[in-house]
């Protein structure tokens, strides 16, 4: 039984090691996932592979190649990525390097809102109108392939852009998918409710049309007006003020990203059917 003991002991210390280290290394490929680094850490396995092979079918001149790229290869990766090793562990310092996932998560959150927010200030204030979707937990893939397909990084000025007057893109919506313009001149279906105003036009029917057979987020800013309405499950609230509109994307779109998340999807969230 003591024996028994021990190995048991013995066994739960190995798959906590074990653990640690994969959290560990899990943590390190998030932290520079999407930077230069990762295509160094490409590199590095390939030098690997290439050295394992030539240790097995004994290639000499290969080994010799492998090993010197191996001993002055650490060497330079500090040299070259010094600002990224520094900053790595200021974060560490500062204990922030395991929690870098969910702030850049909230950070990307944040950039798209105020990109939004800012982009209907300007068109606002010039009453230029425009059509924005925001796509939520319902998938709107099939309105997404009706428009021109950008994928871009959403920013302020693109967006301002593609709606400015007798450009080719103004007509129509913006398709938003997590922070990346997905698509523009899309359209949307039309709402045949009766209970819409009449003074609305074509944009307020598509915005409202959408929010009736998705979960998706519409804004609309008025040509006629420079007014800003959101629309949402078949909801239409007009004329917000900035403070409203940038409480209303926070709200809908942060419990859209932990709902996500809770299902191992990100932002994207299921598709129908």
């Amino acid at each position: 039984m003591f024996d028994g003991g021990i190995d048991l002991i013995k066994w739960l210390k190995i798959g906590v090691d074990i653990a640690l280290v994969w959290y560990i290394i899990y943590k390190l490929i998030m932290l520079i996932k999407g930077t230069k680094a990762i295509q160094l850490l490409k590199g590095i396995i390939v030098v690997l592979a290439v050295r394992m092979a030539s240790l097995l079918f004994g290639l000499k001149t290969l080994q010799w190649l492998t090993y010197q790229a191996i001993l002055w290869g650490f060497l330079v990766i500090i040299i070259l990525f010094q600002p990224e090793l520094r900053r790595a562990l200021e974060q560490l310092g500062r204990g922030r390097l395991f929690s870098r996932g969910a702030k850049s998560a909230e950070d990307h959150l944040e950039k798209t809102i105020t990109s939004i927010v800012d982009s209907c200030n300007y068109m606002a204030k010039r009453r230029i109108g425009a059509l924005i979707t925001i796509e939520r937990e319902t998938g709107i893939g099939e309105y997404t392939e009706t428009g021109i397909p950008i994928q871009g990084k959403l920013s302020n000025q693109l967006l301002t852009n593609i709606f400015t007057p007798n450009t080719p893109l103004h007509d129509g919506a913006v398709i938003i998918v997590g922070d990346k313009i997905e698509a523009a001149a899309c359209y949307l279906p039309l709402s045949e409710s009766p209970f819409i105003s009449k003074e609305l036009g074509t944009r307020h029917r598509a915005a409202m049309g959408i929010s009736e057979v998705t979960d998706a987020l519409t804004i609309v800013v008025s040509e006629e007006t420079g007014g800003i309405s959101c629309t949402k499950n078949g909801e239409l609230r007009r004329d917000l003020d900035l403070d409203s509109l940038r409480d209303f994307l926070k709200s809908n779109l942060a419990l859209s990203s932990k709902v996500s998340q809770s299902k191992g999807w990100n932002w994207r969230g299921k598709k129908n059917g």
